[in-house]
């Protein structure tokens, strides 16, 4: 299964500037409870944004250069090549957290998504595709405690892909 983890505000800002706009420590611990033992596949940006892998996971990055490479990690170089580990090991879920492009890519044959929706809006250049909402089904819908370590509204939705 290959799920689409990300946060995003009100106009689909993921990111700025190579990292995150916001602080929220809930999505964090989020992030971590999905993803530890896990697989997690992301650009070459988005490694070099987390100051290398992370650990307690297996860290594949997804880029077109050939010649690139980094200790404890697993390079590829395109999307094909995650469908083929994906229908390999079909009951694993292997999880997509960005960048932009990477997304763009992978959105049309992700199965899920995991989205932090930020009800607030930020300054951003990185930014969430467009998502056809008859394609989706929201199967999970999780508002987030805001307190003084998390300032913003959130809410965690889990979508699944409709099966036709």
């Amino acid at each position: 299964m290959i799920s689409l983890l990300f946060a995003m505000d009100r106009n689909r800002v993921i990111g700025k500037d190579n990292d995150l706009p916001w602080h929220l420590p809930n999505d964090l611990k989020f992030f971590k409870e999905l993803t530890t033992n896990q697989s997690i596949i992301m650009g070459r940006k988005t490694l070099e944004s987390m100051n290398g892998p992370l650990p307690n996971r297996e860290n594949i990055v997804l880029t077109r250069d050939k010649h690139y490479d980094q200790e404890n990690c697993m390079i590829i170089h395109s999307i094909s090549e995650l469908q083929v580990m994906n229908d390999k090991q079909s009951d694993k879920e292997w999880f997509v957290i960005g960048g932009e492009n990477i997304f763009r890519q992978v959105l049309p044959i992700a199965d899920r998504i995991y989205m932090t929706f930020i009800d607030e809006s930020f300054d951003g250049d990185t930014f969430f595709p467009e998502i056809d909402e008859s394609e989706w089904v929201v199967t999970s819908k999780k508002e987030g405690i805001v307190d003084k370590r998390n300032k913003y509204p959130h809410i965690f939705i889990q979508y699944d892909r409709k099966k036709f």
